[in-house]
């Protein structure tokens, strides 16, 4: 004998299996949370700044032999030292050295920029730099520590280290005979060539990191999208929130529809004819020939409404002319507010033709 329990579905609502929606990512990144490897910052950094440092080596050799003259053979001569002789050695020392270093610097601030705006776009929110004390448990701290986040930056630390390694151990070996010469050369040499050996070993590294950071991007996507999703029961919540209460809706729609409706029924006395079916459609038309040029719908109904459309008109005088197929026609094809087609013309110019004999008579 099999017992079967029932299958409660609500128990599925809250696991969150659905795609974030537009919204939920507007504030996400309001929030600050957005797609973001730190990892692809570093990369490209390293790389700006070995490769201006690699093409732009004899510049900055140049620069610095400048300061290092400044400092060895001029300051080293000034034989009384007075407060403007110190502001001046001072002062010089630092333009040389601003020389070597902001451009450096100014470097870096741009690629670790480019690189955030690469991306996620540009940014500014000041949700991240509030005090959250959430971030303080314990608990969560001992949660993360044994996550699989941790485990992931730890094997990715691995990896940097494994193949930062192994790319500047193929340089050094590729370049063995210039090594072990180096006890040879003159200190000048020795120099140069130790500096073009940093510089290809720097480059490689930085590339070798840019590869590492395309797949860690490609890991925080992953994450990034995970954190984002949303239940079923979210998503409902969500669309009450932004687009209300659909019984709320619904009330605001039936008291539009009420108004529209009192309108509609005020515009019947300045009526000139309602066209009728005769029972279940009622038509009602003004026309000025001073301001229109063609005459206008100010009402229309079927079965009550139509009723209620006679009634007003028969209470005001207004002329009722029965014409089935016309009614029906006009009703299913001329809203409120339009003119009559010009197909109804013929028609409508007959009514109103017969409406104004009878009101000359009267």
């Amino acid at each position: 004998m099999k017992l079967l329990l029932p299958l409660d579905l609500q128990f599925f609502s809250g696991e969150k299996t659905e795609k974030a929606t537009p919204k939920k990512r507007t504030d996400a990144r309001k929030k600050g949370q957005v797609l973001k490897s730190q990892d692809v910052s570093a990369a490209l950094v390293l790389l700006a700044l070995f490769m201006f440092l690699f093409l732009f080596a004899p510049i900055i050799q140049e620069v610095l032999f400048t300061f290092l003259i400044q400092a060895f053979q001029k300051n080293i001569l000034i034989e009384t030292l007075t407060p403007d002789t110190v502001m001046t050695m001072y002062t010089d020392s630092l333009k040389e050295m601003a020389k070597m270093i902001l451009p450096i610097m100014l470097l870096a601030v741009v690629a670790g920029v480019g690189a955030n705006f690469m991306q996620f776009g540009f940014l500014f929110t000041t949700e991240t730099m509030k005090i959250d004390l959430k971030k303080m448990d314990p608990i969560k701290g001992i949660k993360k520590i044994i996550s699989v986040r941790a485990i992931v930056n730890l094997l990715k630390s691995l990896l940097k280290i494994t193949f930062i390694g192994t790319v500047t151990t193929v340089v050094v070996w590729t370049n063995i005979e210039e090594v072990l010469s180096l006890s040879f050369q003159s200190p000048w040499d020795t120099l140069t060539t130790v500096a073009k050996l940093v510089g290809i070993m720097g480059i490689a590294a930085s590339l070798t990191l840019v590869f590492i950071a395309l797949l860690d991007y490609i890991y925080e996507k992953y994450e990034y999208e995970k954190q984002l999703k949303m239940s079923k029961q979210d998503i409902k919540d969500e669309y009450k929130n932004s687009e209300g209460d659909p019984k709320i809706k619904g009330k605001i729609k039936q008291k539009q529809r009420e108004m529209a409706m009192r309108r509609m029924m005020q515009e019947i006395p300045n009526a000139d004819v309602v066209i009728t079916n005769p029972t279940h459609y009622a038509i009602a038309l003004k026309y000025d020939d001073q301001s229109m040029e063609a005459p206008t719908v100010v009402a229309k109904g079927t079965d009550f409404i139509a009723q209620k459309i006679k009634l007003i008109a028969k209470e005001n005088d207004i002329v009722m002319v029965e014409n089935r197929p016309l009614a029906r026609a006009m009703y299913d094809q001329v809203e409120i507010g339009q003119q009559v087609p010009e197909e109804f013309f013929k028609a409508v110019a007959e009514i109103l033709a017969y409406v104004y004999r009878i009101k000359r008579k009267i």
